[in-house]
């Protein structure tokens, strides 16, 4: 690639180089046509004189006198020949400078016209009538070489030539000093602005032009606009720095929570259960030691102490898999959730084989996920359509994935209770129940947590249905990461 200075001097020589083949082909046309024309007044001048002085000689019918007359044109060195002819174009006198050097064909000459020429090649001839008071009584034609045209040409063009070379070398040596002052400047403007593109170090600056013109006034907007962006470079660094400081900041408050948080809920499964297993404890105790001596009612309130200890049990496990849901680290590997799904329903039917249940599934739903968290989902799910189609005589479960907008939607449908489509913002909340304990027992913690789960593979769930048609749940996981594009 050619440099700026480099195209500029190749510029600057060609401009100068067609300018003066310009100049030179005007002059070489200028003087070829007043060459001409000077040629034509005294070829014309010549015939004039040879007419006049040969009017007698062809009235009294001399040819030895024309002869004569036409023999003074040797003083002429470009005068090649010469002669007088009749009116009836019979020659009448003659000259030939070298006796070769014949005229086979004269040029017409018109009625109007008194004088005419024509151009050849290598000649040119001229013919002028001859009058005597006032009446044509002949002709007389002068034939010149143009070799002192083809003379002056060659001579020309040797001049032009090097006119055209010194010219060159000139432009040449006054192209150096404008590099200097134009190119030099632009070529440092650009390896300026490679450097800070390439190490991307915004303190260098391009020497300031002394001249002002539009290039200084070029470079000092390349300087102040250097000065701007390393200014903004600096806040943008210390924003950086100021960033870092604050996440390293958050990054150990969330850790001082998080154990804060552990240690809660070590406190929960410790402190709260000792309580619980001894109201557990002492109820069976006097279930089993005091039957006899409680009547009825006593023993109905010793159960339905006995109920609420087990729900209040259940419920801080769930809390505590929540919180543990929430907290703990994810390791995403190629799963199938196909395979999930037919494990928890092999559980299932195994634990309610009366159960008339159909389950459609797809061969294959491959992911990226953490495997432990997905199976939970899967179970929350599934164990959700298990139980909200337990009052059908027979039911239907399917899972399965469909793409929607380039991306995977996995979904549970099932065609039990439903749900009422107005409340189920509520479906997700935890202890948020659509159904009474008496229809359907559960806490209201399962589908929480399936929020969870997904929200930390960057995807989202939601559902849809209808009170007794069914519900189906759909979910998304994260494209690239938590979920497989289709």
């Amino acid at each position: 690639m050619r440099s700026i200075s480099t195209r500029l001097t190749m510029m600057n020589m060609l401009v100068s180089g067609v300018a003066l083949l310009l100049a030179c082909a005007g002059f070489f046309a200028y003087d070829q046509v007043t060459f001409r024309q000077s040629l034509i007044r005294t070829l014309s001048a010549q015939a004039e004189i040879v007419g006049y002085n040969s009017v007698s000689a062809i009235i009294f019918n001399d040819p030895q006198s024309a002869q004569r007359t036409l023999d003074a044109l040797r003083s002429s060195t470009n005068v090649a020949s010469a002669g007088i002819v009749t009116l009836d174009r019979r020659p009448f006198a003659q000259y030939n400078r070298d006796r070769n050097d014949e005229v086979t064909e004269l040029p017409p000459l018109s009625a109007e016209r008194s004088e005419t020429y024509r151009f050849g090649s290598t000649h040119v001839t001229l013919m002028r009538e001859i009058l005597s008071e006032g009446k044509p009584i002949g002709f007389v034609y002068i034939r010149a070489d143009l070799v002192e045209l083809d003379q002056r040409l060659k001579r020309y063009g040797l001049i032009s030539l090097a006119v055209l070379l010194i010219s060159l070398l000139a432009a040449l040596l006054i192209s150096s000093g404008f590099r200097k002052s134009v190119a030099q400047p632009i070529v440092q403007l650009a390896e300026t602005a490679r450097q800070v593109s390439r190490d991307r170090d915004y303190s260098v600056r391009v020497a300031p032009n002394r001249e002002q013109n539009e290039l200084a006034v070029l470079i000092d907007a390349f300087n102040e606009m250097l000065r701007e962006i390393q200014q903004r470079e600096g806040e943008l660094q210390k924003a950086h720095d100021e960033l870092e400081q604050r996440v390293l900041e958050r990054t150990r408050d969330l850790e001082s929570t998080n154990r804060e948080l552990e240690a809660f809920s070590y406190s929960v499964s410790h402190d709260l259960r000792a309580p619980l297993e001894t109201m557990s404890g002492f109820s069976y105790l006097l279930l089993k030691n005091y039957e006899n001596k409680l009547d009825d009612n006593g023993k109905a309130s010793l159960m339905s102490i006995r109920a609420a200890v087990r729900r209040m049990a259940e419920l801080i496990d769930d809390l505590l898999n929540l919180s543990r849901i929430t907290t703990s680290n994810m390791s995403r590997t190629k799963i199938d959730l196909t395979n999930f799904a037919q494990a928890v329903m092999e559980e299932l039917c195994r634990r309610e084989p009366a159960r008339q249940v159909e389950f459609i599934a797809p061969p294959t739903a491959e992911t990226y996920a953490d495997p432990r968290l997905m199976r939970i989902v899967m179970e929350n799910l599934l164990r959700n359509s298990w139980k909200y189609t337990s009052q059908h005589a027979s039911a239907r479960i399917e899972f399965g994935v469909e793409a929607r907008d380039g991306q995977s939607v996995y979904y549970v449908k099932d065609d039990g209770s439903g749900f009422d489509a107005r409340a189920k913002d509520r479906l997700f909340q935890p202890f948020q129940r659509l159904h009474s304990a008496a229809e359907f027992p559960g806490n209201g913690i399962g589908l929480a947590t399936v929020r969870r789960i997904i929200q930390r593979h960057g995807g989202r769930v939601w559902a849809e249905g209808a009170v007794e048609q069914g519900a189906t749940f759909y979910f998304t996981l994260e494209p690239g990461r938590g979920g497989a594009a289709v």
